[in-house]
């Protein structure tokens, strides 16, 4: 789908998957997926030219896996000056914990960069593990 490169973007693409997944993966995955899709458009949004026409690109796709479904989100927009990266962010601090949010609800997540723009991509393994899980686990 696409949605504005505008804040109300972030809005539209959440309802839309939440509407689109609701009886295909489990509800605590399901807030996950909305949770880091809103984070990645919000990013481009702030971070990213549009594509033509004022647009991102949002995409997920579910492919089954084991016990549950694979599911990976990307978002694409019309690039920025630097690829996406973590920052630190202070506790005061009104922004830059969004890719932490992504990295510790994800399994893992990248960037593709081609000649039109990137995407940037977040993969959600079957059973909800995540790094975060992986992390305190071990």
């Amino acid at each position: 789908m696409v949605v504005p490169h505008h804040p109300s973007g972030a809005r539209l693409a959440r309802h839309r998957l939440a509407a689109v997944l609701a009886d295909e993966v489990p509800p605590p995955l399901l807030a996950d997926l909305v949770a880091v899709l809103a984070e990645l458009v919000g990013n481009a949004v702030r971070h990213a030219d549009p594509l033509p026409g004022g647009v991102v690109r949002v995409a997920w796709r579910l492919r089954p896996e084991g016990d549950g479904q694979h599911v990976r989100i990307r978002v694409t927009d019309g690039g920025a000056t630097g690829p996406p990266r973590m920052r630190a962010a202070g506790l005061d601090a009104a922004d830059g914990r969004g890719l932490h949010i992504v990295a510790g609800l994800a399994s893992r997540w990248g960037v593709d960069r081609d000649g039109l723009g990137q995407s940037v991509w977040a993969d959600f393994d079957p059973a909800g593990v995540t790094r975060a899980d992986l992390v305190t686990a071990g």
